[in-house]
């Protein structure tokens, strides 16, 4: 029986490309990675509509390295595409090998994106990863050079397509042949894309500030500041941003909560008591405390809890430090 690893990310293209190789009667199994900026929650809903078999890979020591200095650089905002694909492919390539697979499969298709899916750039990252001869684009795959599996006659080439461009009008016809009726829409997913997850990030690796995993996962809550050499302070929006900075709170942190008036739960990461007071001002400006009203504020940093009295920041200074 011939096998094939699909890099599955649940959007349609690898819907589409998934489905042309089955229809091959090749045995296909879906991976998936997953880092702090990208989870699997798409692909597995994908993978389920299409009874795939689905493998999930959290590779985030190996894409936080990349992370730091790619190769190819990064796209628009951080997302380093290029040496990210690179990665993955590589990856999927040790997976085959480990599970006897004969080939990859990957739903890409030339000239969709600008940046990583030109003629030039599906041949570096396929050359890069190592595993060039092996990696199929069944929906480019007639505008592209023959890979083994072709060659070796183990997938039918004419059979496969010739989809090229940014349009999608090819897909939504081939998901109707094949009765898709749900998929995401396009792109979306990475946090590496998004602009203001963008700032934040670069200002966190700025100051050597990425100590371990959780700090890049701290970046999805709250609103983040910046207060000179107290550090960086995270404030709580609501309650599901306070309950998400409440879990990944550490005993090193410096953590405030209002004590008399509902309010945000307030962070500062490896903090010290020298930050108490700009988290204290910050806790009590975003709180439900009176204008202008001085507050208690409870501070608790490796299990010492202060009680302290705070007024609320001026709005100009909490614009001037906010990342």
């Amino acid at each position: 029986m011939i096998k094939a690893i699909a890099l599955f990310s649940g959007g349609l293209d690898s819907i589409l490309a998934v489905k042309l190789v089955q229809k091959q009667n090749i045995d296909i199994c879906g991976l998936t990675f997953t880092t702090p900026f990208f989870n699997a929650a798409k692909a597995q809903a994908s993978a389920r509509q299409i009874d795939l078999p689905l493998m999930v890979e959290d590779f985030t020591t190996q894409h936080l390295q990349m992370l730091k200095s790619p190769r190819y650089g990064y796209g628009k905002n951080m997302n380093p595409c290029i040496d990210c694909h690179t990665l993955m492919l590589k990856m999927a390539g040790r997976k085959m090998e480990e599970t006897g697979a004969d080939f990859l499969v990957t739903g890409e298709v030339l000239g969709q994106r600008p940046m990583s899916q030109t003629k030039q750039s599906l041949y570096v990252v396929a050359k890069n990863s190592g595993y060039a001869g092996y990696i199929l684009r069944p929906l480019s795959a007639q505008l592209l050079e023959p890979v083994k599996a072709e060659r070796e006659g183990k997938v039918d080439r004419l059979k496969l397509l010739s989809i090229s461009g940014r349009g999608r009008k090819d897909q939504i016809r081939l998901a109707k042949e094949f009765g898709i009726q749900q998929y995401p829409p396009p792109a979306g997913g990475c946090l590496l894309t998004d602009p203001i997850f963008s700032i934040r990030l670069r200002d966190l690796m700025s100051h050597s500030e990425d100590r371990q995993i959780r700090d890049y996962e701290l970046l999805k809550y709250g609103r983040h500041f910046r207060a000179g050499d107290k550090g960086k302070i995270i404030v709580g929006r609501n309650k599901t941003d306070n309950e998400a900075l409440r879990q990944l709170a550490l005993n090193v942190d410096l953590v405030c909560n209002m004590a008399d008036f509902p309010g945000p739960y307030v962070l500062v990461p490896y903090g010290s008591e020298s930050a108490m007071t700009a988290a204290a001002a910050l806790c009590v400006r975003y709180s439900d405390a009176p204008a202008d009203t001085e507050a208690r504020v409870v501070c608790l940093h490796k299990n010492i809890s202060t009680t302290i009295k705070a007024k609320p920041i001026p709005k100009e200074d909490s614009e001037r430090w906010i990342i």
